[in-house]
């Protein structure tokens, strides 16, 4: 996480709740940085990252699948491929975004002490005459790492490679495979002809009579692959919604969009459940009018409950704190001014205080 430190030597103070008001100033575009009168900083707004493990499962008929009942007695081998996708998991996390809506200024003021500003890449505001909170990055998901694949002709003889019909193939193969179940017990009862010298040889013969004929089975039981895949999702609670399709899952696609009908919805549900005490409405609508009030404004977070299901089914739930579901207040410029040493760390997911520390000089 990158950020711009701003050294000021003036009061600190709001200058408007309003973007146009901002505009006022020198401030180009309403970018949020330095400018030669101050600078412009943003209150986060709470967002879900929601992480969804898709697995897919892939499956090819093996080249005598039509033979496997004949000659190795597997029943209901299928002769036509088939690709599947089902959800392995689903994790939610939250992170701050830059809410455009509640945009303040920093003024100069040339009689308060030395203060510095950090502020998040996309404006938010991080902290006041301290290092800012590390931002918790998300956990990527890294796949296992999968064997190559078995080609099951490295493992045939040369009697079934020359063989004229796919029948006789598949007749000579299945020969193969029972001699190598019969090796493999005869090694076990120590009654090989060639019996291993240790026990680790005899781990490693075993393990070579069982790769040859999973190679060679695969050619009657044909081939099945597994694959996971992240998908993220970002979604941002503005107000409390009930079974919004958040997502959709097709067996034969895999994850598609809301409204595409293809898939089996996914849907999200978002609950307020703060405890705040109402906003006085009278009170918040004078501090709108002081326009140059001094201080710095913050947001006191409410809390959400996210849940996610699939059809009736719950599947995930969580609670977070979340700055849209709170109200916003005003510190004021006195903690700011030179009979302190004031330091101001903000949560860059909510906007909140994490942390206030005023030292009175003497």
């Amino acid at each position: 996480m990158s950020r711009i430190l701003l050294n000021l030597s003036f009061i600190i103070f709001h200058l408007s709740f309003s973007v146009s008001a901002i505009a006022q100033t020198t401030v180009s575009a309403y970018h949020p940085g330095v400018t030669p009168e101050g600078a412009v900083y943003y209150l986060p707004r709470t967002a879900l990252r929601i992480s969804v493990l898709v697995e897919r499962t892939a499956y090819e008929p093996g080249d005598f699948a039509s033979y496997a009942q004949r000659y190795l007695r597997l029943q209901n081998v299928s002769l036509e491929p088939r690709v599947s996708h089902r959800v392995v998991s689903i994790a939610q996390t939250a992170f701050g975004q830059a809410d455009k809506q509640k945009a303040y200024a920093v003024k100069f003021n040339a009689k308060t002490v030395a203060a510095n500003v950090a502020l998040a890449d996309d404006g938010r505001l991080l902290s006041i005459n301290a290092e800012p909170t590390a931002e918790v990055q998300p956990t990527t998901f890294t796949p296992a790492q999968k064997a190559a694949p078995l080609n099951p002709r490295q493992y045939m003889n040369e009697e079934i490679l020359a063989a004229g019909s796919t029948a006789k193939m598949a007749e000579l193969t299945s020969r193969e495979i029972y001699d190598l179940r019969e090796n493999r017990s005869l090694l076990i009862k120590g009654q090989a002809d060639f019996m291993p010298k240790d026990g680790q040889q005899l781990k490693l013969m075993l393990a070579q009579l069982d790769t040859q004929e999973q190679a060679l089975r695969s050619l009657f039981e044909g081939v099945t692959t597994c694959d996971t895949t992240e998908y993220i999702l970002t979604f941002v609670p503005e107000k409390p919604v009930s079974r919004e399709v958040l997502f959709r899952l097709s067996e034969e696609l895999g994850m598609v969009d809301a409204d595409d009908l293809s898939g089996e919805p996914f849907y999200i549900t978002i609950e307020d459940i703060s405890q705040l005490p109402p906003t006085d409405e009278e009170a918040a609508a004078k501090t709108k009018k002081k326009v140059y009030e001094s201080g710095i404004y913050v947001n006191i977070p409410g809390r959400m409950r996210s849940t996610l299901h699939q059809g009736i089914d719950q599947i995930a739930q969580a609670e977070f704190p979340a700055a849209q579901f709170g109200n916003v207040e005003l510190l004021s410029a006195e903690l700011f001014n030179k009979r302190y040493t004031t330091q101001l760390w903000i949560s860059p997911v909510t906007g909140g205080v994490e942390r206030l520390q005023a030292d009175i000089l003497k």
